[in-house]
């Protein structure tokens, strides 16, 4: 749901969103909120009550658009989803989480934001993609479903990949290798040469925690709790 909708268009033709489209595994559709607006300017944004900089985006489109979504699809309470700089931030918990919905409906915010009887009254939940702001949610709308669509069993044809991809395991994922075994000097380790399954994956997670340990200590300590949690249990 977006006032921009050939910002989001185009992404959603190619690689493997269009091929999960194709087999009939997910069914995307883009709302032009202008549609729903009945001003001769289809106007979505007016300015903030109390005064101040920026743009708000008016309610009567957004309402109008879910409003027309729960009929079209017979939906009570669908899972609404609104982009926002100030909401959850995202992770691969949240995208497994989404992707076990049937329906799922994400707005994206624009401008200084949305009136706020939209969260009130419609979204159950809001999600930031990161620290930092950007022109609307658009781009973050790509993201959750492009991270959601490749959890949807039979979208990828080695569903193992997206299984052991990093944040999958609570953990970074590990080196990866390819051919040739050797360039400019850079070898390749010679536990993944060695067809030994148990060593290689003992090596795998070894290289993971490390790696995680190094770059992301947040996730590393998260990891290590849960795991003592575990043992506790």
């Amino acid at each position: 749901m977006t006032g921009f909708p050939k910002l989001v268009r185009s992404p959603l033709e190619d690689s493997i969103i269009r091929r999960a489209q194709m087999k009939g595994l997910v069914k995307i559709d883009v709302y032009d909120l202008r549609q729903y607006t009945f001003d001769k300017h289809h106007q979505i944004d007016d300015y903030p009550y109390g005064g101040g900089p920026g743009m708000v985006l008016k309610p009567e489109p957004i309402f109008r658009c879910v409003r027309d979504i729960q009929k079209r699809f017979r939906l009570e309470k669908p899972r609404t989803v609104l982009l926002t700089p100030d909401g959850q931030t995202y992770d691969q918990r949240k995208a497994e989480e989404l992707s076990r919905e049937r329906h799922l409906i994400l707005i994206s915010g624009h401008y200084k934001g949305v009136d706020e009887r939209v969260r009130q009254a419609l979204v159950t939940d809001e999600i930031s993609i990161g620290d930092y702001v950007l022109s609307g949610g658009e781009l973050p709308a790509l993201v959750i479903i492009d991270s959601v669509v490749r959890l949807v069993p039979g979208v990828l044809s080695d569903y193992d990949s997206a299984a052991t991809d990093s944040f999958s395991t609570g953990l970074l994922d590990h080196p990866h290798y390819t051919r040739p075994e050797e360039y400019e000097g850079m070898r390749v380790p010679d536990v993944l040469l060695s067809g030994h399954h148990a060593e290689i994956a003992r090596w795998r997670r070894e290289q993971a925690l490390e790696r995680t340990r190094e770059r992301r200590p947040d996730l590393y300590e998260r990891f290590m709790k849960e795991k003592a949690l575990e043992k506790e249990k």
